[in-house]
């Protein structure tokens, strides 16, 4: 008598958080991120200071965490990655997991160069004075001018500061490009802290949130530590009051301008960080009854007060800057970005009493916040794919993330040559820019329309022992699809010619770009086309069950206490 077929293999045991503060601190250092410090300042004072708070309380409020508190509850139901947990809510959507993963990729492309120019300025840092307080090195030009070296410094429109010349031409030596023509070779020094960067990144992720976890305890504090330090140095700098009042200085005649809105929509939604896969990977890991209302508050307010904070950090340094350079403080306010944390505030710490130790730290919380971010980020895309082919994979972690560092290694390359920063620059525009938008737009639209509100509302309460109240339901069917699809049409419609310093980006730059963003969304409507046309059955019987939940969810565990619901 032939034997019956043997059962499958059980799938592997799933591993949770040691303790709820390791997801806490997880979560919170993945949303607060570099941005923090080197976007919303600029943001801020840009469109109204003071004036600016309103509209960023309101869209995060009805925009922000609504979206952050449904992807945390999404993932702790259905305790699984971006990819798999659509055929628990909605299985034509499943592209959306991909379309995540594909981003995640993208932005680990330039991400990790940023931290790497960091860890470069972190090992200049070390030794002796600091390579950016004069004009007398090999790399420097005729146009750099130390306005701190005396006091009949004239500072002109051609004037370049020894720190904007370090940064250009010693670290990233981008005067050997020509552009994004002509990128030039690698630089070895990058490729070595790259590198170092990437070895951190593999042994933090290779065992899961046991190690992870245990990381953030120093990657998630560090910041905050150093953030207190150089605010208390900030506020005590000569003109550190002019940055201030500059800073937070309202302008309430800005909040009639629609461009201040999408502006603080924008911040709210990248900072806060849905859509990126990693609130869902993270919360997927908690016990069934855990808190993730609470949580979601608790996390998101205080990413929130830490934005509000990087900037007193940011504008008591440029109010010195400005009264050391006798001009006002909007004239040295004009960087964003990179050019905030590597030319603007290198340049005020060199001028301070303890130039050294104060320059350490700050590349120490440039690093630990960028490598938060990218343990996020790169745990996304681990947790999607072990659990799309959990007996496969997930015996070989180790060999998965592996591969998954060194592709991430690899589609890095073309941002550590001397042209290096052109290609930041690219991928930081459409690596994740409408494409991320659109993706949250359509989850957002799964969740509360296709798996229905109703039906996510008793998947909280299964959870929490209470439902979630009226104001929660109208921002998730209403309100935050039409904050998502308010940012989208504002972004599409308003897209100014990109530059980086000097350098004007060629036209077919912009068409690149859109591909590049094209290409993490495509997956929706091709996954969606695959899943009609391989599921059998009439077109009716074939949209019904592409619409429909294919497994019930993760069910609470048989010890669990069922909770009762609140009155």
């Amino acid at each position: 008598m032939a034997r019956p077929p043997a059962p499958p293999p059980p799938a592997p045991h799933r591993d949770k958080w040691s303790r709820k503060v390791d997801f806490l601190l997880s979560v919170v250092g993945f949303a607060v991120d570099l941005g923090n410090v080197w976007r919303f300042p600029y943001i801020c004072y840009q469109n109204g200071g003071g004036a600016f708070l309103i509209p960023y309380t309101l869209m995060a409020v009805f925009g922000g965490v609504p979206l952050f508190y449904m992807e945390l509850a999404l993932g702790q139901f259905h305790g699984t990655g971006a990819i798999p947990i659509w055929r628990r809510i909605c299985p034509i959507f499943k592209g959306i997991g991909f379309a995540i993963c594909i981003i995640a990729l993208y932005v680990s492309f330039y991400y990790n160069t940023i931290i790497a120019w960091a860890l470069y300025y972190l090992y200049a840092s070390l030794s002796g004075p600091l390579p950016w307080t004069s004009c007398g090195n090999p790399w420097n030009t005729p146009h750099c001018t130390n306005y701190f070296g005396g006091s009949n410094v004239t500072w002109t429109n051609s004037s370049r500061s020894p720190a904007e010349e370090f940064y250009t031409r010693k670290v990233l030596e981008i005067q050997k490009s020509g552009g994004l023509y002509d990128v030039g070779g690698i630089r070895w020094q990058l490729l070595l802290c790259l590198f170092l960067i990437f070895t951190i990144v593999y042994f933090s992720l290779w065992k899961g949130v046991k190690t992870s976890g245990k990381v953030v305890w120093v990657t998630a504090t560090l910041p905050y530590i150093v953030l207190l330090v150089l605010l208390v140095r900030g506020a005590t700098l000569p003109g550190a009051w002019k940055g201030v009042v500059f800073y937070l200085r309202p302008d309430w005649g800005k909040l009639l301008s629609t461009a201040v809105w999408v502006d603080a929509a924008a911040q709210i939604f990248f900072s806060l960080g849905p859509g990126f896969g990693v609130l869902l990977a993270l919360a997927s890991y908690n016990h069934f009854h855990n808190n993730c209302y609470r949580d979601a508050l608790v996390t998101s307010t205080v990413n929130c007060l830490t934005s509000f904070l990087s900037g007193f950090v940011i504008f008591t340094v440029l109010g010195y800057m400005a009264e050391m350079r006798d001009v006002e403080v909007e004239d040295v306010a004009r960087d964003k970005g990179p050019s905030l944390l590597f030319i603007t505030y290198p340049e005020a710490i060199a001028n301070m009493v303890g130039s050294t130790f104060f320059a350490i730290l700050f590349f120490l919380m440039v690093i630990t916040l960028g490598l938060d971010s990218t343990f996020g980020g790169l745990e996304a895309v681990i947790t999607a794919v072990l659990d799309e082919y959990p007996r496969a994979l997930a015996p070989r972690r180790e060999l998965l993330v592996l591969g998954l560092i060194t592709l991430c290694f690899l589609g890095s390359l073309s941002t550590l040559t001397y042209g290096g920063a052109y290609v930041v620059k690219l991928l930081e525009e459409f690596g994740a820019g409408c494409s991320i938008l659109a993706v949250v737009l359509l989850e957002a639209v799964a969740v509360s329309w296709f798996y229905g509100i109703q039906r996510f509302s008793s998947d909280v309460q299964a959870m929490l022992g209470f439902a979630p109240g009226i104001f929660w339901k109208i921002c998730w069917v209403a309100i935050s699809p039409a904050f998502l699809a308010f940012i989208i049409a504002s972004s599409l419609l308003e897209q100014p010619p990109l530059a980086l310093f000097d350098y004007r980006y060629p036209a077919w730059s912009a068409r690149l770009g859109s591909l590049i963003g094209a290409s993490s969304f495509a997956c929706i409507p091709v996954y969606m086309v695959y899943k009609l046309l391989w599921t059998p059955g009439s077109l009716k019987q074939r949209v019904a069950a592409c619409l429909r939940p294919e497994r019930a969810a993760r069910e609470p565990p048989a010890d669990a206490v069922r909770l009762a619901p609140l009155p």
